[in-house]
């Protein structure tokens, strides 16, 4: 019978530049070997690579030079993480050796970017693009900012009524750098035909004459473009871009201060083995199309700035379950039950379908068979069956009595932990799991530190209430 090896070394070009296995025929990711991690810290465990973060930062700034000089674009490129991706302080800090810049869509990330500047991590000239609809708190940390001196800081208007904040609370910055998202048109198969979020495009002018303009103090610095499906090769990325560009050249007509565009986020992670993604050339035709158009209008062309956040930290996670129990419930369905959950530990591979690399870690030497993966939640919908290249599930057939069967979901580090709630109350009690931190030391030897153990049940009491001594209801008397 064929070894599990074997599938793989059929089914892919295997080993690839990021898995591996060892002697022990157990998996390496990023030539880091699992099983003593697991060994030492248990499972389920949730692990973040750090140096993947620089790899895929300085990977992004070398295919965008490449781009530049190629088509002898006269714009620069700034790359911006977009923090709602992945909140957490390693991530940040990993991120921010290399001098990036931030983008924020919440008024609960401006105490972050305080704390990190008052740590010297950021400096006042850190751009800091604010996105998301703003609600007053939002917009109060966003004033005192700026009236504060961080001079790249640019809220990014999203409704009509925003900049009217603006103008009547930022009194003590010299100049404000004001940016416009504008609403795209959704994918053809999406329910709604134009986009909640931005501003619509027969309203960009009339923002821009009746009440940035006639402040001099206030400058529109930049223009904003996103579509929810990312960057694709696809007719209508092209033409939303294009439209857009078009756009951007009848602004600077009328705005010559006009002199950068966001292009948002969107770049696609790795979510199988098989994975023929050409970044270089997708790159290269955006700096190519923003330039024929921008000839075209004889306008010079803009600077460029992305705000990658499934990118800059999606390949780094991984998230690893011993399986506790094997199940054949008929003829058919064998299920592998794991010691986690998907809906609360993967909420995207059960809300919208999202697929990972999933990978036995140990046992690659054993026959293969066809299972189900099932989570520890009561509910139905708990389970995860089918992979990106494929409708069917395999790992090793193991003995309970003899082996232990491990296996790892990988590219899991980006949005896991803030949509599942991490350290919170989550579906059927079920507990966040260990973090452990893999890195490198000066010397280039492999560290690893453990972020938080499992959440414990003491925490989510408090949560609860079960903890905590409420105050007397107060009466309300209504008229």
């Amino acid at each position: 019978m064929k070894r599990y090896i074997d599938l793989i070394q059929q089914t892919f070009e295997f080993p690839t530049r990021e898995f591996g296995i060892d002697e022990n025929n157990s998996l390496l990711f990023n030539n880091v070997p699992l099983m003593p991690i697991i060994e030492k810290y248990g499972t389920p465990l949730k692990i973040t690579y750090l140096p993947k973060i620089t790899e895929h930062i300085e990977n992004a700034r070398m295919m965008f030079r490449n781009a530049i000089k190629k088509y002898n674009y006269k714009g620069t490129y700034t790359y911006c993480y977009c923090t709602k991706s992945s909140h957490f302080k390693f991530v940040l800090d990993e991120a921010l050796k290399n001098g990036i810049h931030l983008e924020t869509s919440s008024a609960f990330d401006m105490p972050i970017i305080k704390a990190l500047h008052e740590e010297g991590k950021i400096s006042k000239s850190t751009y800091i693009i604010c996105n998301g609809h703003k609600r007053p708190q939002y917009l109060e940390y966003i004033s005192e900012m700026l009236n504060d001196g961080f001079e790249n800081l640019i809220p990014c208007l999203d409704n009509l009524d925003e900049i009217d904040h603006y103008l009547e609370h930022v009194d003590k910055a010299e100049q404000v750098q004001i940016a416009i998202r504008i609403a795209t048109d959704e994918e053809p198969n999406f329910p709604f035909y134009t986009s909640r979020l931005g501003i619509r495009y027969k309203d960009v002018d009339e923002i821009y004459l009746e009440k940035i303009k006639p402040n001099k103090r206030f400058k529109l610095k930049m223009l904003h473009f996103f579509i929810n499906s990312g960057i694709k090769d696809t007719a209508y990325y092209w033409s939303e871009l294009t439209r857009f560009m078009f756009k951007y050249c009848e602004m600077k007509k009328i705005c010559p201060e006009l002199d950068s565009i966001d292009i948002g986020g969107g770049m696609p992670i790795q979510t199988s083995v098989v994975f023929n993604y050409d970044y270089q050339a997708m790159i290269d035709e955006i700096i190519e199309n923003i330039q024929w158009i921008c000839n075209k209008n004889n306008v010079p062309v803009p600077n460029i700035y992305t705000e990658f956040g499934s990118y800059t930290v999606g390949e780094s996670g991984a998230t690893l379950y011993k399986v506790i129990d094997i199940k054949q419930q008929n003829d058919r369905e064998f299920w592998y039950m794991i010691d986690g959950s998907f809906i609360t530990q993967l909420p995207d591979s059960w809300g919208i379908g999202q697929k990972y690399i999933m990978l036995p870690v140990n046992n690659w030497g054993l026959p293969y068979t066809k299972v189900n993966l099932g989570g520890l939640t009561c509910d139905s919908a708990d389970y995860y069956n089918t992979e990106a290249h494929s409708e069917d599930l395999y790992l090793p057939m193991f003995d309970e009595e003899i082996d232990d069967q491990y296996i790892g979901f990988f590219h899991t580090g980006a949005y896991q932990e803030s949509l599942g709630g991490y350290g919170g109350i989550q579906h059927c009690l079920i507990p966040a799991t260990k973090h452990v931190l893999v890195g490198q030391d000066e010397e280039g030897n492999l560290t690893t530190e453990l972020f938080a153990e499992e959440q414990d049940a003491e925490s989510m009491m408090k949560i609860l209430g079960y903890r905590s001594k409420r105050k007397k209801a107060e009466k309300l008397k209504l008229d």
